[in-house]
C-alpha cells in the first residue's frame, strides 16, 4: 500500500470510529462496474467506472456504493415510508470533497440530493438513481464568546449547537428536536422554542459559506454576495450546499420553565377557543403550542399545551396563570428544566419503524369555523397515531419585514400541522387518504405553508408560496444555479 492510500485509509478509519453506526468502511471506494444513474429530469444515464473511481479517489471522505452497510444507513431518512436508492452516496469530510461532488454531478447532469439530519417528510434529502451528499461526516460547532457567534459546520445537528452555546451561557433559535439538521431547518426558516424572543434561525444568521452549482465556495453575508445571503434565508437548498453557518448568539440563563399540560380530549374546543386569543397576546419569552394527540384506537386521547418560558423565573407563574385557569389537568410536567434537556425532550430515537405523512399551513387567525372543522374531523383508528398541532409563532418573527429575507410568512400567529403515523407493516394508503380529506376542510384557513414541511406541490403553488419574494428569488436562482442542479426542494423555477 502506498503512502497516499495508507493515509486515506487511516483517516477514513479514524472518522468512522468517531461516528456512531458508521463502522467498517473497508473497500467502499472500489468501483467494479459502470454505474447506472439518472439526470435531474430522470433520464437514465451510465457513468463510466473510471470516472466514479476517480471521484472516489479525490475524496478525503468516502463514496458509498449499493450493497454496503454504510450506504444502507446513509440513503435512508427518518420517514420510514421513504425507501430510495441513490446511484451512490458521498460522505464528505472537508469542503473540497463537497466541491468535487458538486462538480461531478453538474458535469454529468446527475440528480442531486443533499442530506443533513434527514428530517424531510417528503424524502427530498435522498433520491433514486442520483447522487446523495450525506453530510453526517461534516459536523462541528465552535463558539466565539467575544463576538457572540457560533460557527457551525453544514452537517451539524441542532443538539450540538445547543450544547456548545449553552455551555457558555449563550443561545440562538434552534428548533425543537435535537437531531434535526441545522442546514435544512435554517435555510427554510427555523422555528423553535426561542423564535418568538430572538427570531427565526435564519434571522440570526450573520453569514454562510456555500458551494454553489458551479463548484465555487462563496461567502454570503450582508456585505459579501448580499443577493445570495438574502436568498438562502428562506430559499432553502435552492442555491447550493452550505458548508458553514455563522449564527448570532444571545445571553440566556440555562434554566427555563417548560413541559406539557394535558387535559381530556373533551376539553379540546375550550382549549382552542382560549388559544385563539392567547396566541396573539402571550409575551415574547413564552412559546406555547396547543396540540391534540389521538393514539391508535382513540383511547387515552388528550389535548393540551407544550410550553417553554425563557424569561425571568419569578414571573413564570404569572405568565402561565391564564393556562392554569382552564381547569385541573390530567398531566402537568411544567417545571424548571435545563434548556438543553428540554430541547431533547421530544426526540424520537428510533423513528424509522413507522411511516409518516404531514400537511401544514400558516394560520394568521384561529376563527370559530376552523375550530369546528378540527373538532369534528377527528376519527380514531386502531392502526394510526394522529396529531394536530399549532406551533406558536408571532413575536419577534413578525417584526421582520416580509421582504427583508426570502422567508415571507411573517404575519402568521401559528403553523398548523396535521401529522399521522402508522407501522410500516400496515398499508399507509388509507391513512394518507384520511389526512388529505381532513386537510381539505381546513386548508382554506391557511395562508401559505412552511417549505420545510411541504413538497411535491404544483410549480405554480410553490412559486406563489414565496409570495412577493418570488421574482427576486428567481433572479438569484438563475444567477447561482442556472441549470437547476439543486432541485430537490421547494424548487424555484419559472412556470
Amino acid at each position: 500500500m502506498n503512502r497516499r492510500n495508507f493515509l486515506h485509509s487511516a483517516l477514513a478509519a479514524a472518522v468512522a470510529a468517531a461516528i456512531p453506526g458508521s463502522a467498517a468502511w473497508a473497500a467502499l471506494t472500489e468501483v467494479v462496474a459502470d454505474i447506472a444513474a439518472v439526470t435531474g429530469d430522470r433520464r437514465p444515464i451510465s457513468i463510466e467506472k473510471a470516472a466514479v473511481q476517480e471521484l472516489a479517489d479525490s475524496l478525503r471522505g468516502n463514496l458509498l456504493l449499493p450493497g454496503n452497510a454504510a450506504y444502507e444507513k446513509a440513503r435512508r431518512v427518518l420517514n420510514g415510508s421513504i425507501d430510495r436508492h441513490p446511484a451512490f452516496v458521498i460522505q464528505p469530510i472537508g469542503t473540497t470533497d463537497i466541491r468535487n461532488a458538486v462538480n461531478f454531478a453538474r458535469e454529468r447532469e446527475m440528480l442531486l440530493a443533499v442530506k443533513c439530519g434527514g428530517h424531510s417528510y417528503s424524502g427530498s434529502s435522498t433520491c433514486d438513481g442520483g447522487m446523495q451528499i450525506d453530510l453526517s461526516t461534516f459536523r462541528h460547532t465552535r463558539v466565539d464568546t467575544n463576538s457572540r457567534t457560533a460557527f457551525v459546520a453544514g452537517g451539524s445537528l441542532l443538539g450540538e449547537l445547543d450544547r456548545e452555546t449553552m455551555a457558555v451561557g449563550l443561545v440562538t433559535t434552534a428548533g425543537t428536536v435535537s437531531h434535526t439538521g441545522v442546514g435544512g431547518l435554517t435555510l427554510g426558516g427555523g422555528f423553535g422554542r426561542l423564535a418568538r424572543r430572538f427570531g427565526l434561525s435564519l434571522d440570526n444568521l450573520k453569514g454562510v459559506d456555500i458551494v454553489t452549482a458551479d463548484g465555487q465556495l462563496r461567502h454570503a453575508s450582508a456585505d459579501e454576495n448580499p443577493d445570495l445571503f438574502w436568498g438562502v434565508r428562506g430559499g432553502g437548498g435552492n442555491f447550493g450546499v452550505v458548508t458553514a453557518f455563522d449564527f448570532q448568539l444571545h445571553p440566556m440563563q440555562r434554566q427555563v420553565v417548560g413541559g406539557n399540560i394535558f387535559f381530556p380530549i373533551s376539553k379540546l374546543r375550550d382549549l382552542l377557543n382560549f388559544y385563539s386569543e392567547y396566541v396573539h397576546t402571550a409575551p415574547d419569552d413564552l412559546y406555547c403550542d396547543v396540540l391534540a394527540l389521538l393514539p391508535p384506537g382513540g383511547q387515552d386521547s388528550v389535548c393540551g399545551f407544550n410550553v417553554c418560558y425563557s424569561g425571568a423565573a419569578e414571573k413564570a407563574d404569572a405568565v402561565l396563570a391564564p393556562i392554569r385557569k382552564l381547569g385541573t389537568p390530567i398531566v402537568d410536567t411544567v417545571a424548571a428544566i435545563d434548556y438543553v434537556d428540554l430541547q431533547r425532550s421530544g426526540d424520537d430515537n428510533d423513528p424509522r419503524q413507522v411511516g409518516e405523512y404531514l400537511k401544514s399551513g400558516f394560520i394568521n387567525e384561529i376563527p370559530g369555523a376552523l375550530i369546528d372543522e378540527l373538532v369534528a374531523g377527528f376519527e380514531p383508528h386502531p392502526d394510526r397515531h394522529f396529531v394536530v398541532l399549532f406551533q406558536h409563532s408571532g413575536g419577534a418573527i413578525g417584526r421582520v419585514a416580509s421582504d427583508a429575507t426570502a422567508f415571507a410568512h411573517r404575519k402568521s400567529a401559528a403553523n398548523l400541522l396535521c401529522m399521522l403515523s402508522w407501522e410500516l407493516a400496515i398499508d399507509g394508503a388509507p391513512h394518507i387518504a384520511y389526512l388529505k380529506d381532513f386537510w381539505s376542510k381546513v386548508e382554506r384557513f391557511t395562508d401559505g405553508y412552511y417549505t420545510n414541511e411541504v413538497s411535491n406541490e404544483p410549480q405554480a403553488q410553490v412559486n406563489s408560496n414565496y409570495q412577493g419574494n418570488f421574482g427576486r428569488l428567481l433572479e438569484v436562482k438563475q444567477k447561482y444555479d442556472p441549470t437547476n442542479l439543486f432541485r430537490l426542494n421547494a424548487n424555484i423555477a419559472a412556470g
